[in-house]
């Protein structure tokens, strides 16, 4: 049986949370032997991120599966594959269709078996419910505060925070420059012509600067 490893850290430091690409290595090289597998070469993506699954090592490795060169992956631990659940769930869609194993030394995984599968997969599962999960509550926990008149991220112009730093409130100056905003496009004005009035009257933006007309865009969609 052929297999390749596949060791990642995510800076250019060959330590990472105690998985330093020796480590990663050796670890590797162990389970093969285990496995009783030819290792013919193990795949390094040094100072690479887990974000996606564009980065050299890794793209190398993909290109062995797809072509049939291999017929088992052999990982340290599955966080050095990726970190992305879209991303697991991908790869072992493509694994399974050329009918390649993943091993995972951390996690005593080998998706060579269907019990390896099974777990797998459950993992896979439970990691999205819990994603989505955290993403309803945090929805909930936001639209609560929006219906309590709480301050949630930036302050929309025209307003400001208050004291208790939770609500907010009109702020008088910005509301004056957002009715002549409203005024002149009433009028006619184009974008432009309004951040040049704005400019030129000595009205500014929050941060102090002039107006271009993208802000104004922005403002009057608020509006």
């Amino acid at each position: 049986m052929q297999a390749i490893g596949y060791i990642r850290v995510s800076t250019n430091k060959q330590a990472d949370k105690g998985f330093s690409l020796e480590a990663q290595r050796e670890r590797i090289q162990a389970m093969a032997v285990v496995q009783q597998a030819e290792l013919l070469d193990i795949v390094v993506d040094a100072g690479e991120s887990a974000k996606d699954l564009k980065r050299p090592g890794m793209e190398r490795v993909l290109a062995m599966v797809a072509t049939g060169q291999v017929a088992t992956v052999i990982i340290a631990k599955l966080d050095r594959l990726t970190r992305s659940v879209r991303d697991l769930a991908d790869l072992l869609e493509l694994f399974q269709r050329r009918g390649v194993s993943l091993v995972s030394v951390a996690e005593s995984l080998d998706t060579g078996s269907a019990s390896g599968r099974l777990v797998l997969n459950i993992m896979v599962s439970v990691s999205q419910w819990e994603r989505e999960a955290i993403g309803e509550r945090t929805k909930t926990a936001l639209q609560f505060k929006i219906s309590q008149n709480q301050w949630v991220g930036n302050t929309a112009y025209g307003f400001r925070l208050c004291a208790d730093r939770k609500t907010v409130e009109a702020d008088p100056s910005e509301q004056r420059i957002r009715r002549t905003m409203v005024r002149l496009r009433d009028e006619g004005r184009s974008l432009r012509q309004i951040a040049a009035y704005l400019n030129k009257a000595g009205r500014f933006t929050r941060r102090g600067t002039p107006w271009r007309h993208d802000g104004v865009a922005r403002v009057l969609r608020a509006a």
